[in-house]
C-alpha cells in the first residue's frame, strides 16, 4: 500500500480572531511503471551476448580450429589418394587440356601409363612375397645364429673358457627381452595419447593450408586478394556472374567449363584469357557485370578489363596482377635519350605503356587528334608529349593557343610560331583568327600544283571548350564561339578536319568534361585519333570516343579520376591495337615541366631562331568590293587574271595570296560575280557599281 502525504494549509484569518481552521488534502503517488517481465529482460540479454563481438570472435575461433582438423583430414585423404591412384595425373591432363596445351596432355597421360605399370607390377609381387620373406628370413636367422655362434666359438677360444660359446646368443636374447620391456612399458600411454598426437598432426595440416570457411578465418587471412589466375578460378567468377544460362550450361558441361577458355597466357603484368560463352549468353550480359567478375576474380573493378574480339560470342577478359597499376610506368624515352629525334612521316611517338607493358607508340602523320577527359587527370600532359615528340622534328611547324594560360605551354616559345596563352574572350579572339589563318594557308596550299610538298604545320588549341563556349561576337554580329554554321571558331575547325590532312595542316585539341555544347559531335568526329582520360558517365565516353569504340568495350568512365590520372583509352588508327578490338588502354609517361623545357631547348637547337608572336596582328581593314571597283577603274570589263594582279599591286599583305577562288568568295552574291565573256572569266565595271550601291543603301536602310 502506497504511502499518502498530509499537506497542513493555514487559512489566513483576521488578527482579531484566535482560532485557526485546518484541512487535511490527501496526493497519491503517480501510478508506477509496468515491471519488464522476465522473459523480456532474458531475450535482451541472450541477443546482447549472442551479438557481441566478443562473443562472435570466441565462436568463429572454437570454429576455425574445429574446421582445421576436419580440412587436415581431407587433404591428408587426398595427398593419400593421390599417393595410391592416378588421380594426380587425371587431374593434371585435365588441366592441360583445358589450357590447349595439347603436348603437356600428352606428357601427363604417359606419365599415368607408367604409374600404373608400376603399380601392377607391385601387386603382382606381392603374391610372391610371403614365400619370399619367409625364405630370407629363414636364411637370414640361420646366417645370424651361425655369425653368433662362430663369434662365440671365438670367443670361447681366447678366454680358454667354453660357456663363452653361447655368451653373443644370450645377450641378443637379453636385447630382445629388454625391448619387450620397454614396448610393455610405454604402449599403454602410447595408446592412449596417440588419438590426440593424431589430431594435432590433421590441425596443423589444416592450419598450414588455411582449410577453413572464410567466415571463420582471421581478419587478415579472409582475403585471397592476388590469388593467381587458373583456369577453375576464372570459370567459378563467371559461374558465379548471376547469368542463369551462364551458370547452368557450366553445370551441365562435361568438363566443368574448361572448353570455354582459351590458354591463359601472360601479358604484361597480368594475364588474358579468351571466354567463348555458351549459346544463350550474349557478350553484354558479362561486359555489364564488370565489377561482379572482378569481385569473383578477387581483383578490384580497375583491374579487369573487358573486350570483345573478333571470334564471335567471345569475350576476352584481361586480368592484372593485384596492385600492378597502382605502380608507376618508367620514364620516357624522351627524357632519357638526349640523341632521340622525331619523323612526322615514318616514325611513332613513345606515349607510354599498354596494359601488357608493350610500349604504346602513335603514328601522327595526317592524323586530326582529340583528347578529353574530366579535369586535372593529365590531359595536357599527354597531349604536350605528342607535341614534345614531334617538335624534334625540324621541319613540323606549331601554332598554339593554351586557353588556360598558366604556363603549361611557355616552353614552347620561340618554338612554335605563335602562341597565345590566356582564357579571356580576347585570347579566345586571336586563337580563333590564329585557325582561321590556318585555314587560309590550308587553301593556299590546296591551290599549289600538284605534287607539291608542304611541311606539317600543327594547330593546337588546349582547353577548346573555352573557344567553343566563348559568347564574343565580332562586328558583324558573327560569334566566336557556338556550334552554328555562323560560329568562326567552329567552322574554321571544321575546315581543316574536312581538308587540311591532305596538305599536313593539322587540327590537335585538348578539351575536358566534354558535353554537345562544349564539344559539339561534327567536331569530335573530325578527329581521326581520339583519346580519353577518366570520365563520369557512359554518354561522355560515348562523345570522347564514339559508339564503336564504347560497344567494343572501351569504358573510360570506369577508370577512377585521380587514382588513374594520365591512363587514356586510344581509338585511332596510328596505334597497334589488338586484333578483333576497337581500341587500347594506354598508361602515359609522365613528363615534367623542368623535362618539357629541356626537350624544347634540344628541338630549338635543331632549327634557326624562331619568334613566337604572342597575339595574332591585325592588318590594316580593307574593303575587298570596293578595292576590285578601283581596279577594275573605267575598263567595261577585266579579266580576272588582271583584276588579282592589280589588287596584288594595292596591297600584297591583303592581295599577295588571293586566288580565282577567293576572288569568286568575295564576289559570290553580290550581283557582281564573274562570267565568261570570248572564253575567258571577266569582271564587269558595271555590275560592280551596282552592287556597291545596292550595299550601300542596304547598310543605311540597317542604320536607320
Amino acid at each position: 500500500m502506497s504511502d499518502t502525504v498530509v499537506h497542513l494549509h493555514k487559512n489566513p484569518e483576521p488578527p482579531a480572531e484566535p482560532a485557526t481552521v485546518t484541512t487535511l488534502t490527501v496526493v497519491p503517488d503517480p501510478p508506477a511503471a509496468a515491471p519488464v517481465p522476465l522473459w523480456v529482460r532474458s531475450g535482451r540479454a541472450v541477443r546482447l551476448a549472442v551479438t557481441h563481438e566478443t562473443t562472435k570472435t570466441t565462436a568463429r575461433t572454437v570454429a576455425r580450429h574445429s574446421l582445421y582438423v576436419a580440412g587436415g583430414a581431407r587433404i591428408v585423404a587426398r595427398r593419400a589418394w593421390d599417393g595410391r591412384t592416378a588421380a594426380r595425373y587425371e587431374r593434371m591432363l585435365r588441366a592441360a587440356e583445358a589450357a590447349g596445351n595439347f603436348e603437356a596432355a600428352a606428357e601427363w597421360e604417359e606419365r599415368g601409363q607408367r604409374f600404373r605399370d608400376a603399380r601392377h607390377r607391385r601387386r603382382m609381387d606381392l603374391l610372391h612375397s610371403p614365400l619370399d620373406a619367409a625364405k630370407g628370413a629363414a636364411v637370414s636367422a640361420g646366417m645370424g645364429v651361425g655369425g653368433l655362434v662362430l663369434l662365440g666359438v671365438a670367443m670361447a677360444v681366447a678366454t680358454k673358457d667354453a660357456s663363452d660359446v653361447v655368451t653373443p646368443l644370450m645377450a641378443v636374447v637379453k636385447f630382445i627381452n629388454l625391448l619387450i620391456t620397454i614396448v610393455q612399458v610405454v604402449w599403454g600411454p602410447l595408446i592412449s595419447i596417440g588419438p590426440f598426437l593424431a589430431l594435432l598432426a590433421l590441425w596443423s595440416v589444416g592450419a598450414h593450408q588455411q582449410a577453413a570457411p572464410q567466415w571463420a578465418l582471421p581478419a587478415g587471412a579472409r582475403s585471397n586478394e592476388g590469388e593467381p589466375i587458373t583456369p577453375s578460378i576464372v570459370v567459378k567468377a563467371l559461374r558465379d556472374l548471376g547469368i542463369p544460362a551462364l551458370r547452368k550450361a557450366i553445370t551441365e558441361m562435361g568438363d566443368a567449363g574448361a572448353s570455354m577458355l582459351s590458354p591463359i597466357v601472360i601479358a604484361g603484368c597480368g594475364v588474358e584469357v579468351d571466354v567463348t560463352l555458351p549459346s544463350g549468353v550474349s557478350t553484354i550480359e558479362v561486359q555489364n557485370r564488370r565489377r561482379k567478375l572482378a569481385e569473383n576474380l578477387s581483383r578490384h573493378e580497375h583491374e579487369v578489363f573487358i573486350t570483345i574480339p573478333t571470334a564471335a560470342r567471345t569475350v576476352r577478359l584481361w586480368v592484372a596482377d593485384s596492385g600492378a597499376l597502382d605502380e608507376p610506368i618508367g620514364p620516357s624515352p624522351l627524357a632519357t635519350d638526349d640523341t632521340m629525334t622525331a619523323d612526322y612521316a615514318k616514325g611513332k611517338a613513345p606515349w607510354g605503356q599498354d596494359l601488357r607493358g608493350d610500349a604504346a607508340a602513335l603514328s601522327l602523320y595526317q592524323r586530326h587528334l582529340l583528347i578529353t577527359g574530366l579535369s586535372n587527370q593529365g590531359k595536357t600532359v599527354a597531349l604536350r608529349s605528342l607535341a614534345l615528340w614531334l617538335s624534334l622534328d625540324r621541319s613540323v611547324q606549331f601554332l598554339m593557343g593554351d586557353l588556360k594560360g598558366v604556363g603549361d605551354w611557355a616552353m614552347f616559345d620561340g618554338l612554335a610560331l605563335t602562341l597565345i596563352q590566356g582564357p579571356t574572350d580576347e585570347h579566345v579572339i586571336q586563337v580563333t583568327e590564329m585557325v582561321e589563318g590556318a585555314v587560309d594557308e590550308m587553301n593556299r596550299r590546296i591551290q599549289a600544283p600538284p605534287g607539291t610538298q608542304f611541311p606539317p604545320l600543327i594547330v593546337l588549341v588546349d582547353e577548346a571548350q573555352v573557344a567553343f563556349m566563348c559568347p564574343a561576337k565580332d562586328e558583324d554580329k558573327r560569334p566566336y564561339g557556338g556550334a552554328k554554321a555562323n560560329s568562326r571558331y567552329f567552322m574554321a575547325v571544321r575546315k581543316i578536319h574536312n581538308q587540311g590532312r591532305a596538305v599536313n595542316v593539322l587540327m590537335w585539341q585538348g578539351t575536358q568534361d566534354p558535353t554537345n555544347e562544349n564539344l559539339p559531335k561534327l567536331v569530335r568526329e573530325g578527329a581521326h585519333t581520339r583519346a580519353s582520360l577518366a570520365l563520369g558517365t557512359e554518354s561522355q565516353a560515348r562523345m570522347a570516343l564514339g559508339d564503336k569504340a564504347v560497344d567494343g568495350g572501351a569504358a573510360p568512365n570506369l577508370l577512377r579520376p585521380g587514382l588513374d590520372r594520365g591512363t587514356l583509352v586510344v581509338a585511332s588508327d596510328g596505334i597497334q591495337i589488338p586484333a578483333g578490338q576497337s581500341s587500347i588502354t594506354v598508361r602515359t609517361h609522365y613528363i615534367d615541366d623542368a623535362t618539357a623545357e629541356a626537350i624544347t631547348d634540344r628541338a630549338k637547337a635543331l632549327r634557326d631562331g624562331v619568334t613566337a608572336l604572342h597575339a595574332v596582328e591585325r592588318s590594316e581593314e580593307r574593303d575587298p568590293l570596293a578595292d576590285i571597283a578601283s581596279v577594275v577603274g573605267d575598263a567595261p570589263r577585266l579579266r580576272t587574271q588582271d583584276v588579282l594582279k592589280r589588287l596584288s599591286a594595292l596591297n600584297a599583305d591583303a592581295y599577295g595570296d588571293w586566288s580565282p577562288v577567293d576572288l569568286t568568295r568575295v564576289l559570290e552574291g553580290t550581283g557582281a560575280e564573274p562570267y565568261k565573256s570570248d572564253g575567258r572569266m571577266v569582271v564587269s565595271r558595271d555590275h560592280l557599281a551596282r552592287a556597291l550601291a545596292n550595299r550601300d543603301e542596304t547598310g543605311s536602310a540597317s542604320d536607320t
